[in-house]
């Protein structure tokens, strides 16, 4: 590989980052990287050896993300010849023409680097892509590669950490113990509306004892606010050593202008009922099921249930459980 030649700010931005990756997370640390190379956008892939699957962790900056872009990237020839050489892929570059032309072409980017994510030890726990809708300059795979065992943490599914994995700005957090212990997640304001829900509890520990990395929701709160959710595997207590969850929430407004009523009709489309069963449930008639999904399907531009469902699950649509 190429040698790298930074400047003294551009050596404190890698120093700094390496500093965000344990005190921030995923957006200080690339706050920090954005400082050497000018990367507009970025998701972190977590590889969860429990299952052999890839999925989306956190991003920003780009307005779409697909879980199901991880494992399609992660059968590219390109993905193998990348973990062999342990080695960033400009996207673009001999066979990744296509995933470069469905997932990021259409939105703007002009330029992107998928990087394998392995600790100093060797380990491997996930994927970076970083996007740009300019140019990136020439050292830019060398910058990232030199950086990646400090960024593979973030991925790392496996360690004992309070870790709210590079939440966006403006949400606050809580972390909670299987067992319903809450505690504060350092780095993150505390959530007054997290801890005045008694249940929010029992919806850590489900997620818990669930195999999800990650689970994104809506909710509405004792106040009549709408929240986005976000809730992540993480361990608590002295050195993690105890099973958690990290939940943080922010206000929100509802998205593609629905009403309270379609988020719970959609819902249970997401689950899987019926017209029938989601018309039992919410003690309307099937008609009025029919109605609202019309609506939903115009609103969010899908033409089938399938595509509802991805986008509700992909987006974070659904209303979270919190009984």
């Amino acid at each position: 590989m190429n040698p790298i030649s930074l400047s003294a700010r551009g050596l404190h931005a890698v120093a700094e980052l390496g500093f965000q990756v344990a005190r921030q997370g995923a957006h200080g640390a690339m706050t920090a990287l954005g400082e050497v190379i000018p990367v507009e956008a970025y998701e972190f892939v977590a590889f969860d050896p429990a299952t052999g699957r890839h999925r989306s962790l956190v991003s920003a900056g780009y307005t779409r993300v697909d879980d199901d872009a991880a494992e399609e990237y992660a059968g590219l020839d390109a993905y193998r010849r990348a973990m062999s050489a342990r080695a960033p892929v400009v996207m673009g570059s001999p066979g990744t023409e296509r995933y470069f032309r469905r997932h990021l072409e259409p939105y703007g980017w002009r330029s992107g680097i998928t990087t394998p994510l392995f600790l100093t030890g060797g380990r491997y726990t996930g994927l970076l892509h970083v996007g740009s809708r300019a140019d990136l300059p020439p050292e830019a795979p060398a910058v990232i590669s030199a950086v990646s065992p400090a960024l593979a943490h973030l991925t790392d599914v496996t360690r004992c950490v309070v870790d709210p994995l590079g939440l966006p700005p403006g949400f606050h957090a809580l972390s909670f113990e299987r067992g319903g212990r809450r505690r504060d997640v350092a780095g993150w304001p505390p959530s007054r509306a997290l801890a005045a829900e008694p249940a929010m509890a029992d919806l850590a520990r489900e997620f818990i004892d669930s195999r999800e990395l990650s689970r994104r929701g809506l909710w509405l709160d004792g106040t009549g606010q709408w929240r986005e959710m976000r809730l992540h595997r993480a361990g608590v207590g002295f050195h993690g050593s105890i099973q958690g969850a990290v939940v943080a929430e922010r206000p929100c407004v509802l998205p593609y202008d629905l009403t309270t009523r379609e988020v719970e009709v959609l819902t249970r489309v997401a689950r899987g009922d019926s017209n029938p069963q989601i018309a039992a449930a919410l003690v309307l008639s099937v008609r009025t099921v029919t109605t609202h999904l019309e609506h939903i399907f115009a609103k969010l531009g899908c033409d089938s249930r399938t595509r509802l469902t991805t986008k509700v699950l992909a987006e974070g649509l659904g209303r979270l459980d919190i009984a």
